[in-house]
Parts: C-alpha cells; structure tokens; sequence
C-alpha cells in the first residue's frame, strides 16, 4: 500500500467509528440516566437515523455535481461537532431531538463520501478495503472499552464530553487526508445515469435488503445496553462485551479480501443475513447466559462485517463514476431508514412485547432479506476479484 495513504485514511476510520462506539452502546444509556422512558428513547436514537435517510442523499448529489467529496468531508465534521455542542445548553426533550437532528444531518454527509474518496485511491485494489476500513472497528472498540469503564468510575454525567473530543479528533483527520477522484472505467457502468444503474437487475432488492438488515439492528443498538445492565451485568463489562463483537468484525475485515475472491457477493450477504437473523434470537432468549452472549458478540462479523464490506463492493461495481456519490449516500440512506424504524419499533415495543418479542421481529426481518437476496440476486454471482478483471 505504499502508493496509498494508509494511515491517513485509517485515522479517519478510526475517529468517526470511534463516535458510533461512544453512541451505539451508551447514547440510550445516557438518555436513561436523563429520566427518559423507552418511548422517548426509541425516538431519539431513531432521530439521527431518519435524518440519514434525507442527508447523505443531499450530500452525495452535491458530491458527484461538484466533485468536491473532501470539502463535504471537512464541512461535515466541523458542523457536526459545533450541532452537538449545544447540548450543554439544556437537556430538555425538545432541545435534544433538535441537537440529535442538526448533528446528525451533518454527520450522515461525511462516511458516505469518505467511502468514495477511500476507493478512488484503492483504485483496482479495492478488495483491500477491509484493512483500512478495520481502524474504524478498532476505534470502536477502544471507544466501548474505555467508556464502559469510565462510566464505572464517573457519572453519565461526562458523556457530553467525551463525544464532543472524538468529533474534534474526527475534524482533525479529515483535514489530514488527500483528496481523490473515482476514475472513469471502460464498460457500460456510467451509462443512463443514476436512475438507469438503480434499475439494473438485483440492485433495487440489495437496497431493500440493506434497509431489512439495518431495521433488524434497532434492538441490538438502541436496548442492548440496557437489556444487559438489567440482566446483572456491570458497565465494564458490557463495554467489553460490545468490543468483542467488533474484535470479531476486524479479525473478519483482515481475511475478508480472500474471503471476496472465493466467494460471490451474494453468497457473502446471504450468510450475513441467516446469521444475523440467529444472533437475533440468541440476544432476546438467552443473553442471561455468558457463554450464549459470547457466541452471539462474536457473531458480529457477519452481522457487521462481512456485510457492509460486501454491501460496500457491490455499491462500487453497480454504479459509474460520476454516480459512486449517490450510489453509497443511497446505501447510507436507506441503512438510515431501516435503523430508524427499528429503533422506532423497538422502543414501542421493549415494554409492552418484551426483549424476547421485540429480538424476534428483528430475527425476522433478517430472514426476509435472506430471501429477497436468495430470489433476486441470482445473477450477481461474481467475486469482487472477477469483477475487477470485468471492469478493467
């Protein structure tokens, strides 16, 4: 990788996944500490998912009329650590739906590009995505770590703060990294626009199938915290439970190149989603037992990691050039809609169904993408190495 700016890359990973690792876990937590009900929570935690149903579309559009994907990136991240900063005005039910939506709407415009820029320097080397994109998982991890424990040591109270200095590690790296541009392949990728590419057989039902996977995920990031901590496990220990899941995800992402040269896309997403739809069912029906959360955590590389790295492929190879923008603002926008909706529902449902009902709609929803993929998707059989070869 010594004609790629490895670790200029991986710093960004590293910071903005760190944010999801100070989020996914705690942000519910931290909502709880406030006073809020399950209700109330659902919403909030759903709020900076809707808001990545309009935003990265918004954003992608810009980047892929005006090529200037890197300008967003920096915009983006400045924007989204000043947003946040009003937390510490109030704290009131109103004002943090307000925060969530104008962070989040800034927030949502930054990986989408980011992802763009990051192939355009892999260039015929994308299947090693996956060891750049590992920082983000070890930023993660780092982040659910320390946090579990300084929770354990301090009071929620703390949180704001420690959110509001990853976002300025994540403004800090987005101005170390070189800008790139997707260059122009020969082929018919690029023709009809971006309508006519979303129309091409089997991209239409991967997009759905990202939205089902991103639903399923509503319990897992908005009550699993909480479901443990009720359970009798200690902060601590849930901090580490959360990293192991995306300890597994890394040790996933550093094989996943050979992974993609054996296997097709689709057989790639159809195991993600079967796995996922068991994960499920183990998290609502038996995370009182240690060795059954174990087994579940660890079943976060597929959940995770093997499908957004081969979600992220098949963006690359469905979509030309000037529309690989578009192309991954849609993925991040419709992953948005589902994870919305899922933790929509399943802060309705916590109290009312119960965590063993509301794991199982999500079981479900995973099974229904399994199948959609199984259905529709026969035509996508080619490894990300064959593909490559097809489109240089």
């Amino acid at each position: 990788m010594s004609d790629i700016p490895y670790w200029r890359l991986s710093s960004f990973y590293l910071f903005y996944f760190a944010l999801l690792g100070a989020t996914a876990p705690f942000l519910a937590l931290y909502f709880d500490h406030l006073g809020f009900s399950s209700a109330r929570i659902g919403e909030l935690v759903a709020i900076p998912m809707l808001m990545r149903c309009v935003a990265p579309n918004l954003w992608g559009w810009l980047g892929d009329h005006t090529g200037r994907r890197l300008a967003i990136v920096r915009f983006g991240a400045l924007c989204t650590l000043i947003c946040f900063s009003l937390i510490f005005i109030s704290k009131s039910y109103a004002w943090l739906a307000l925060i969530m939506a104008l962070h989040a709407f800034f927030w949502h415009a930054v990986l989408p590009q980011f992802e763009v820029i990051t192939l355009a320097h892999l260039k015929e080397q994308a299947a090693r995505y996956s060891q750049i994109r590992l920082w983000g998982s070890i930023g993660f991890i780092l982040t659910v770590v320390g946090l579990g424990k300084l929770f354990e040591l301090l009071s929620l109270d703390v949180y704001p703060w420690a959110l509001i200095l990853i976002m300025g590690g994540i403004v800090i790296s987005s101005w170390w990294v070189p800008n790139a541009q997707p260059q122009a392949r020969a082929g018919r990728l690029g023709e009809g626009g971006f309508i006519a590419q979303l129309r091409r057989p089997g991209v239409l039902a991967f997009y759905s199938c990202v939205a089902l996977m991103q639903l399923s995920h509503g319990p897992y990031y908005t009550f699993l915290t909480l479901h443990l901590e009720h359970l009798g496990y200690a902060r601590g220990l849930i901090g580490q439970l959360w990293a192991l899941g995306v300890v597994a995800e890394v040790l996933l992402f550093l094989v996943m190149a050979r992974i993609l040269q054996r296997f097709s896309l689709r057989q790639v997403l159809m195991a993600s989603f079967l796995l996922a739809a068991l994960r499920w069912l183990l998290l609502g029906n038996f995370a009182e037992h240690l060795p059954v959360l174990l087994v579940a955590q660890l079943m976060h590389a597929a959940t995770f990691g093997s499908f957004h790295a081969a979600a992220i492929h098949f963006v690359q190879r469905s979509f030309g050039p000037q529309q690989q923008g578009q192309g991954q603002a849609l993925y991040a926008a419709l992953a948005g809609t589902g994870g919305a909706l899922g933790a929509l529902y399943s802060g309705y449902s916590w109290n009312t169904l119960g965590p063993a009902w509301t794991f199982a709609i999500a079981s479900l929803a995973a099974l229904a993408a399994a199948v959609i993929i199984g259905m529709r998707l026969k035509d996508t059989e080619l490894t990300a190495t064959e593909l490559n070869e097809e489109r240089a």
